[in-house]
This record gives structure tokens, sequence and C-alpha cells, in this order.
């Protein structure tokens, strides 16, 4: 059995893949820093006795999909468990942003995570059997003001699962959407976030703990799999509350 992960070089997608390792399922880690990988993926083979690829490449570049899918193939490995975990952020007025930086992130969390799910889920649906995992947040059940692009993403990304879940479960193919809240990651230095950067006095959850929340819904075969009572909690109680209102919230807490 093997895994692809993307984003694989830190944060929840390394955790991820510590995760399968456990399980001894072989792993291709993919992600832009290369040596970050090989270092994730020396540790894990050595650890856990398990087969480990590398390759090194931008997501958020167009075609980088398919130029994937193409060296995946040429490894001649059949993928049984998709993770797509890549994806970043930005913080700040929309209109003020750089436009090339919003289009890399639509280009990598919603382009790229729409192909790799087209083709690989092709593939086992022709096998009768495989999982996807979709790395969305809880930012995908509301509007987000000062990362505007962020949240309109992970709205796609969790509607699209929950649709294909239902469309593939007949061919013994299984989709799971983690939506993690505010998580100490790196995500939060690029995404100029501050309150997730990684601190020993955060009172958000490390990466490792929503890895192993992720997996374990993942193999319960759990739709969409909100980590922390919290969150869950905000989730739901966000269908109840004015949309006018629920906007003004999230803008307050961003810009605060």
């Amino acid at each position: 059995m093997t895994a692809l992960i993307t984003g694989a070089s830190a944060g929840i997608g390394a955790e991820l893949a510590r995760e399968f390792a456990k399980d001894r399922i072989d792993l291709i880690l993919v992600a832009r820093r290369e040596e970050r990988l090989k270092s994730l993926g020396e540790k894990l083979s050595s650890e856990y006795g398990i087969k480990v690829s590398i390759i090194g490449i931008d997501l958020s570049q167009p075609n980088s999909a398919d130029e994937l899918y193409k060296k995946v193939q040429s490894l001649r490995l059949n993928v049984h468990y998709l993770v797509n975990n890549a994806g970043f952020g930005d913080n700040g007025e929309f209109v003020d942003s750089e436009l090339s930086n919003q289009e890399n992130m639509i280009n990598l969390n919603i382009v790229t995570l729409t192909k790799l799910t087209h083709l690989y889920g092709s593939d086992m649906k022709a096998r009768k059997g495989g999982t996807i995992l979709n790395v969305a947040s809880t930012a995908s059940f509301q509007p987000g003001p000062l990362m505007g692009v962020y949240f309109a993403t992970k709205h796609y990304v969790l509607a699209f699962s929950e649709a294909i879940a239902e469309e593939l479960r007949p061919y013994n193919v299984f989709v799971t959407t983690l939506c993690p809240g505010p998580t100490q990651s790196e995500f939060g230095e690029r995404a100029g976030f501050d309150m997730v950067v990684p601190s020993d006095s955060s009172p958000f959850p490390v990466s490792a703990d929503v890895a192993k929340f992720g997996y374990a819904q993942m193999k319960k075969k759990k739709v969409v799999a909100i980590h922390g009572l919290w969150n869950t909690i905000q989730a739901t109680a966000i269908r109840f509350i004015p949309r006018f209102l629920t906007r003004k919230i999230v803008y307050y807490k961003m810009k605060n």
C-alpha cells in the first residue's frame, strides 16, 4: 500500500506522513522543499522500515498536477491513499495584496487539488478501492474578511469533497475532508497570521494532534472531520447566525 502526501515537508503534512508510516504504509512525499522531504523520508524509512519516494515540485504552478502524476507513474507505484494537504494563506485586504500570490493560492488550494483528485480518483474507481483525504479548514464554514481568497478556497475544498464522497462511495472509494481550526505550524508564518506561529504559550493545538485525529477519522471513513469540540460547535452554530453578523464577527476577530 502507498500513500501520496502533498505539502509533506512540515506541519500537518509531515505529521500525517508519520501516521501512515506507523501503519507500515509506503510513502510518496511531495513538496517544494526537497531537502526537508529527504530528511523526513530517511527518518520514517529507518524508524518504520517503509519505502519512501521523494518528489520536489511546486504545486502552485500551472500543470504541476499532471507533472506530478507522470512522475509517480514513472516510479511504477499505485496510489492507494491520496492526501491533498498542500496549501497556503495570505493575510490582509484583498485589493492591497499581490494578485499573483492570490492566483498561486487558487492554483494550489483548488486547481491542483481538483486535478489530483480527478487523476487518482479515476484510478481508484477503476480498481474499486482507495481513499482520499482533503485538508480544508474551519474557514470552510464562513466568509473570511482579511483572508478572503483563502477562506473561499477552503469553502470549495469542503463542498467539492463532500460531493465526490457521495459519488465515489459506491465504488469503494472513500473521501474524508479534514477541517482543522487554527493550528501551530509554519502556515501562520507564511500567511502573516501571528496567532498560529508555533509557541510554547500558544492555546492552539500542534500539527501532530490534528494529524492523528484526521488520520483516525479517515480510517473510520468519516466524510467531514472537524478537529476539536469548540471548532465543531462554532462550525455548527454558524448556520444559525445571520450572514451579515457572521461577516462582522470574523472581520473583528481577524483584525484583532
